[in-house]
């Protein structure tokens, strides 16, 4: 009888950080603690016998409490230029019950950091092999950020032009989440963008080999991958289900009047003689008042519009007020509605508005 198909997963990484910084990631409790797990995981324990036959496991937890196990015996160590290690997952939430498959690791030098080759084989299906790629490519983001001297800027990159009031809306949920990033000036449909994003559009993401486009994407991906706390999305089912109904509302409707027909038009005239279309922009104007109007409602007595605390609704639309703000008559508009103007204030006062500001 023919043996059983196995699958191989194969992986290249450049780390900056010495070889020997690189094999003790690996090889100590204190290495694996800092990396081991995909992005929004915890590690609670970790042990580490490093020689050979030395047992070594991690229990990491995710946000909503879920714990995954898993260990096994180094089989090789050869300091600091390669190891071996079978691997195998435990407990209840585990992948591939009673399957023990190897990862090995050859470390080179190379442009004063290291170059990571990874084979992990024995997989016993590609789609468990595709699924640790996942896994693997996102723990090997975190690998970097506790090795580079640069921490997750050396990973995380930002592209986009911080004009955009979406690109602003990416930096400031990076800047409450405390993440340090590289921001690559970018412009829409230009191909850098376009190797993020299938429709040229800004900003994209990049972390490590994982691309993601679309702005509340990226939000959402800045919450779910970086910390627990301050979060971004509110605790309750009603909060939460808010603040996604006015990320869509702002998309939708309000983007387009105030930004779209109304700052644009100021920014990149496309009237008659160079000058901004009048005609457009009053028919903005006239469209304003009753977003302005259900956002002043939404609002009340808060500061915030999903809740009582800063949600990602919020991180969409104050980098439009603020457009709006500096344009003729948007200033005048917006002050007659005090409970907006009030909330703007208090966004505008956050470190996360205020390092943002586009010059």
């Amino acid at each position: 009888m023919n043996a059983p198909e196995r699958f191989t997963l194969r992986m290249t990484r450049f780390i900056r950080a010495p070889r020997d910084k690189v094999f003790a990631a690996f090889t100590t409790e204190a290495g694996l603690a800092s990396w081991m797990g995909p992005r929004g995981m915890r590690v609670n324990a970790a042990q580490v016998h490093a020689e050979v036959g030395g047992a070594w496991q991690v229990e990491m937890q995710s946000r909503d409490g879920s714990l995954f196990v898993v260990g096994g015996h180094f089989t090789a160590l050869n300091r600091p230029a390669s190891l071996a290690y079978t691997w195998q997952w435990k407990g209840e939430h585990n992948p591939m019950p009673g399957v023990e498959t190897l990862v090995e690791i050859a470390l080179h030098e190379k442009d004063g950091g290291t170059e990571m080759q990874m084979t992990h084989s024995g997989f016993p299906a590609a789609a468990a092999r595709d699924g640790h790629n996942q896994g693997w490519s996102s723990t090997f983001n975190r690998l970097s950020d506790a090795l580079d001297p640069q921490g997750s800027a050396g990973t995380v990159v930002l592209l986009g032009d911080v004009r955009s009031s979406y690109t602003r809306t990416a930096r400031m949920a990076l800047a409450e989440k405390g993440v340090a990033y590289t921001m690559h000036t970018s412009r829409a449909h230009t191909p850098d963008i376009l190797a993020v994003h299938p429709f040229g559009k800004i900003p994209g993401l990049r972390d490590g080999d994982i691309a993601i486009w679309e702005t509340e994407a990226i939000v959402n991906y800045i919450d779910e991958c970086f910390g627990d706390a301050p979060t971004l999305r509110p605790g309750s089912i009603i909060e939460r289900t808010r603040c996604l109904q006015w990320i869509s509302s702002i998309n939708n409707y309000c983007y387009d009047t105030m930004v779209r027909r109304f700052v644009l038009q100021f920014i990149f005239p496309k009237g008659e003689g160079g000058k901004p279309d009048i005609a457009v922009i009053d028919k903005a104007l006239a469209e304003m008042p009753a977003q302005l109007k259900a956002l002043d409602t939404a609002y009340g007595t808060r500061d915030f519009l999903a809740g009582s605390s800063l949600s990602s609704a919020d991180l969409f639309l104050a980098p439009i007020l603020a457009y709006v703000k500096m344009m003729p008559q948007g200033g005048a508009l917006l002050a007659q509605y005090a409970n907006v103007m009030r909330a703007h204030d208090t966004m505008a006062s956050r470190p996360s508005f205020t390092n943002t500001q586009p010059g």
